[in-house]
């Protein structure tokens, strides 16, 4: 039989072997605590991350065909009217031209007559349009020869059931007509010389004839609703009024198709404008 020493040496033998045990399982729970403090944050991150960078459905980038156009920023305020530095004589002579090459007219029409036209006074003409009216004051004593042939060509029905096809919302702020083809090409079969002096300028609220060249005025004209930085190549022939200019932001807001950028510019406008009516009054 063990003495009493063997049996304490072997309890105590027992009791570090417990304690040992002990102690492993101690460390075995910290290392465990530890990697699962551990993992859970590695996951909570993860987790913040995959949220954060996650594309809302608001977001543009989130639908690449999306896109967010910039708002147009339209000049409230009308330019001064435009003024000849020198009046022309009260009657002038307009020398219509046919059209150069093959241009025959967009719609059939006369050219005016072009003999003692009146160089004084104001035409006033409302454009009905889809948008609503247009009202224009064509300027005698600016360009006798343009008010002349615009007023010939709404009195023959020329302007009716056409659309404008061009608006620029950038640098040249302006909406372009009169081209029964809306294609920017067409005109009435004529064209007549330019009415500019040097120190002409353009601003919102201007009407201005359409070129494609020195004197080659034809049907084509153009609405400034805003900013015109333009060479004094253009002859400005009225104006339009504060309730036709309306309808004319609203049309600019809602953009155009990009299809003339970037040369000349602009495009057919999202909106469409046609003319249903042209009344000379």
């Amino acid at each position: 039989m063990p003495s009493n020493e063997q049996r304490r040496q072997a309890a105590k033998r027992k009791l570090e072997r417990q304690l040992e045990r002990r102690a492993q399982r101690a460390k075995r729970r910290r290392v465990i605590g530890i990697v699962s403090a551990v993992g859970g944050t590695v996951v909570v991150v993860g987790l913040i991350f995959w949220i954060s960078t996650m594309p809302s459905s608001t977001d543009p980038a989130a639908n690449p065909t999306s896109t967010t156009p910039t708002p147009v920023q339209i000049p409230t305020e009308l330019a001064k009217p435009a003024t000849r530095p020198a009046a022309l004589p009260p009657k002038v002579t307009c020398d219509y031209k046919p059209a150069d090459g093959d241009k025959k007219a967009a719609k059939e029409v006369k050219a005016p007559e072009g003999k003692d036209v009146s160089a004084t006074g104001t035409v006033n003409v409302t454009l009905n349009t889809n948008v609503g009216d247009l009202p224009l004051t064509l300027d005698r004593g600016l360009a006798p020869c343009a008010v002349n042939s615009f007023v010939s060509l709404a009195k023959q029905g020329y302007y009716n059931d056409t659309t404008c096809h061009r608006i620029s919302t950038e640098g040249l702020q302006m909406l372009q007509c009169g081209d029964p083809t809306a294609t920017g090409s067409g005109g009435p079969g004529y064209s007549f010389a330019d009415e500019v002096w040097p120190e002409l300028k353009y601003g919102r609220g201007y009407l201005a004839m359409a070129n494609s060249g020195p004197n080659t005025n034809g049907s084509q004209f153009f609405i400034v609703y805003g900013n015109a930085e333009l060479q004094p190549n253009y002859t400005v022939f009225g104006t339009i009024g504060e309730e036709g200019l309306k309808h004319i932001d609203e049309v600019a807001r809602a953009g155009h198709d990009g299809s003339m950028d970037p040369s000349p510019g602009g495009g057919k406008p999202n909106k469409e404008v046609k003319f249903l009516k042209a009344v000379v009054a």
